[in-house]
Parts: C-alpha cells; sequence; structure tokens
C-alpha cells in the first residue's frame, strides 16, 4: 500500500508517488522531485492549479513552518514552473 499524502493546494489526498515534495533549500522553495531533501516537506499535485492555490494560500509557509515570504527561486517566470511540472508530469505518468 503506497503512502497517502495531503495536497497544500487543493487540500486533496493522494499517493506519494502522484505528488511531488517541496523543500526548503538554502532559504528558497525547490521542488525535491526525488524526495530526498533533508527537512519538513510539503506536497503538490503536479498542476499549476494546485501550485498557484498553494501560494496563494501562502500554503507553503504553514506547511513548511518557515517565513511566509519564501520564494521560488524561478518565481518571477511562471513558464519555468509550468514547464517543471509538465516535466514531471511525463516522468510520473511513462509518457514522452
Amino acid at each position: 500500500m503506497d503512502p497517502v499524502r495531503t495536497c497544500v493546494g487543493c487540500r486533496g489526498r493522494a499517493p506519494r508517488a502522484a505528488l511531488i515534495r517541496v523543500a526548503v533549500q538554502n532559504g528558497e522553495l525547490v521542488f525535491d522531485e526525488r524526495a530526498v531533501l533533508p527537512g519538513r516537506g510539503a506536497w503538490l499535485h503536479p498542476t499549476s492549479e494546485c501550485l498557484d492555490t498553494a501560494l496563494r494560500r501562502r500554503a507553503f509557509a504553514r506547511a513548511l513552518r518557515v517565513a511566509a515570504d519564501l520564494p521560488f527561486p524561478e518565481a518571477e517566470d511562471t513558464q519555468i514552473i509550468e514547464k517543471r511540472l509538465n516535466g514531471y508530469g511525463n516522468k510520473v505518468n511513462g509518457s514522452k
């Protein structure tokens, strides 16, 4: 049985394999694709809707218990984030 986690964006529960982990590294939020970074982690569906909702609700700060103003390193360029999420979805789904 696969562990179940809660998405910080939509608050939906899903198997760990269907979500990506977000962690804090060097004072910035980063995607922890291998889920091996130390410290607390927040889980997120690999969709731009869940990411937008989590950022709007400041859910990462609460889940990670850190300052509310931590940005993603590429937060200014939303296309990079969406490209990263789309690429991750391909890895999970096994498509090319």
